[in-house]
C-alpha cells in the first residue's frame, strides 16, 4: 500500500514545474514600445520598398514607357533582352570590372588596414586621411579625375614617351575601363580599411606576443594567425564590395558616359540611361529585374563559399 501511495504522489509532484512554467509563459508580455518601433518602420519600408518593386515586376511585362497608356505584352521583354548584343556586352562588363575592383579593394584595403593597426606614430590622423575619399561626392570627384585623365596624364606620357598613356584612355574602348576602375577602387578602399581595422582589433595582443616566442615571422603571424581570425570580416567586404562593385554607376556618368562606343557601359547605366532617357522603360525594367536575380545568386554563392571557409 506504502509503494502505491508513493508511486500515485509522483505525477502530481512532477507537474509542479510545467504548470509554474505554463503559467510564467503566460504571463509573459512584449513591451508595446517594441511595436511602435517596428511596425511603422516596417510599413514604411514595404511602401518605398515592396510596392514600387512588384509595381516594376508588373511594367516589365507590358510596353509602358513611364507614361500614359500601355499593354500587356507578356514575356516579350524577357526575351529579347537574352537577344539583345548591347545587354549581353553591358553585364559582361560589369562583371569583368566588378571582379577587378573587388579584388584590388581588398588587397590594398587589408594592407593598409594592418598597417594603420600597427605600433605607428600620427595612426588616427592616417586613418581620418584613408577615410576623407569614401565621404566626398562621387559625381564631383568624377569630374576632377576625369581633367587629370584627360589632361595632365597625356601630357606626362607624352613627356616619357609613353605611348598609350600620351593619348587620354577615357577615349580609347581598349582603355577606358581603368578610369571606372581606378575611381571606384579609390573610393571603395576607405570603407573597407576601416572594416578591416575593426576586425584586426578584436584580436588580442597576446597571440602575436605568444606567436614571436616560438620564432614566427612576420609572413607566418599574417597568414597564419591574422587572417583567418579576421574571416567574418573578410566575408562582409567581399560582400560588400562586390556588391557595390556590380552596381557602379557614378563613376560611369562621370567619366566615360558608357563610351566610347557603348564599350564602358554597365547594367545600371544601361537601366537608366535606356529606361528614363531612352523610352525603354519596360524594357529596363525588365532588365532590372533580371539583374536583381542575377545579384541575389551572385550573394547567396558568395555567402555560402565564404562561410564554407571559415568553417574550414
Amino acid at each position: 500500500m506504502s509503494a502505491t501511495v508513493v508511486s500515485s504522489k509522483q505525477p502530481a509532484a512532477s507537474d509542479k514545474p510545467a504548470k509554474k512554467r505554463k503559467t510564467a509563459f503566460s504571463k509573459r508580455k512584449v513591451d508595446r514600445a517594441y511595436y511602435w518601433m517596428t511596425v511603422p518602420a516596417a510599413i514604411i519600408f514595404a511602401v518605398f520598398l515592396y510596392v514600387p518593386f512588384i509595381r516594376g515586376i508588373g511594367y516589365s511585362f507590358t510596353n509602358s514607357q513611364g507614361y500614359g497608356n500601355f499593354k500587356w505584352v507578356g514575356l516579350r521583354n524577357y526575351q529579347a533582352l537574352f537577344s539583345d548584343d548591347r545587354v549581353g556586352h553591358a553585364y559582361l562588363f560589369t562583371f569583368f570590372i566588378a571582379i577587378i575592383i573587388t579584388v584590388l579593394i581588398n588587397l590594398i584595403s587589408m594592407f593598409l588596414a594592418v598597417l594603420l593597426n600597427s605600433k605607428i606614430a600620427f595612426k588616427n590622423g592616417f586613418r581620418a586621411i584613408f577615410f576623407i575619399p569614401y565621404i566626398l561626392g562621387t559625381l564631383v570627384i568624377g569630374y576632377v579625375f576625369k581633367y587629370i585623365f584627360m589632361t595632365p596624364l597625356p601630357a606626362l606620357g607624352k613627356a616619357l614617351g609613353i605611348g598609350w598613356l600620351s593619348e587620354s584612355m577615357l577615349t580609347s574602348e581598349q582603355y577606358a575601363w581603368v578610369p571606372v576602375v581606378f575611381l571606384a577602387v579609390w573610393q571603395g578602399v576607405a570603407y573597407s580599411t576601416l572594416l578591416y581595422i575593426a576586425g584586426l582589433q578584436t584580436i588580442d595582443d597576446e597571440i602575436y606576443e605568444a606567436a614571436s616566442i616560438d620564432g614566427v615571422n612576420a609572413w607566418q603571424k599574417f597568414w597564419k594567425i591574422t587572417f583567418p581570425l579576421i574571416g567574418p570580416f573578410v566575408t562582409i567586404n567581399l560582400v560588400l564590395s562586390l556588391k557595390n562593385a556590380l552596381g557602379t554607376f557614378d563613376q560611369v556618368v562621370a567619366l566615360t558616359e558608357g563610351g566610347p562606343n557603348s564599350s564602358t557601359e554597365t547594367v545600371t547605366y544601361l537601366i537608366w540611361k535606356g529606361g528614363l532617357t531612352g523610352g525603354e522603360y519596360a524594357y529596363q525594367t525588365a532588365n532590372a529585374v533580371i539583374f536583381f536575380i542575377v545579384l541575389a545568386i551572385v550573394a547567396f554563392i558568395q555567402l555560402g563559399f565564404s562561410r564554407s571557409k571559415e568553417q574550414i
